[in-house]
């Protein structure tokens, strides 16, 4: 058997192998894009709502979406795949990091930064072109979600502040269900007990006789 041979009955051989397992590699990197693609996605329609359940399940899919691949036990990653976990490594500890009330400026500020920056290395990842200005202005918000995400929160806040016990919660009552009629009794039998003691009048007592069993 020649070696043209050999290498002929070898191909027949590992050829559907391999294409197998060239398809098979080829629908991990199709999972894999589409994972990048809808967190880029998400984030991007919900950047204007960052409390909603949708953007934050986004979020916290960065780090399954850009792992890399696996070859062997160890773990391979692209630079901007590096990129992208490192954005979002520093935007989740600003996001983790208290603020008091003077600071929240800055802090909302900061974190507008971060989140853009974050965005940015997710759309060269996934190769769509967005420069920073249109990821942090080209977006429509109404004002009246914009006051709503703040009212909720501004509750939240307090909910946890009197059920923590840090503050008491007021109760002003301003007025309360009362009957005229029995307010009026009250009050003139309390003005004939307090005559009677001071002496002004006589207190006029009833002895009735016991009344026989049956």
């Amino acid at each position: 058997m020649t070696i043209s041979n050999t290498l002929i009955i070898l191909a027949t051989l590992l050829g559907p192998i391999l294409a197998v397992q060239a398809q098979k590699w080829l629908e991990v990197l199709r999972e894999r894009r589409q994972r990048k693609a809808w967190v880029f996605h998400t984030l991007m329609a919900t950047r204007a709502a960052r409390l909603s359940p949708e953007h934050v399940q986004a979020l916290n899919m960065i780090d399954l979406a850009f792992y890399g691949t696996r070859f062997l036990g160890n773990s391979r990653r692209t630079k901007r795949e590096q990129a992208v976990l490192d954005s979002w490594r520093e935007y989740l500890d600003h996001l983790t990091t208290e603020f008091d009330e003077n600071g929240l400026q800055n802090w909302s500020s900061r974190g507008q930064e971060l989140f853009v920056n974050l965005l940015h290395t997710i759309a060269l990842d996934v190769d769509f072109a967005f420069d920073r200005v249109q990821l942090k202005k080209g977006v429509y918000s109404p004002v009246a979600h914009s006051r709503l995400e703040e009212e909720q929160e501004r509750v939240r806040q307090l909910a946890m502040s009197v059920l923590s016990g840090e503050s008491a919660l007021k109760m002003d009552v301003t007025s309360l269900a009362v009957n005229q009629e029995a307010l009026a009794e009250q009050l003139e039998l309390q003005q004939a007990i307090r005559a009677a003691l001071a002496g002004e009048t006589s207190l006029s007592v009833n002895v009735a006789a016991p009344t026989a069993a049956t």
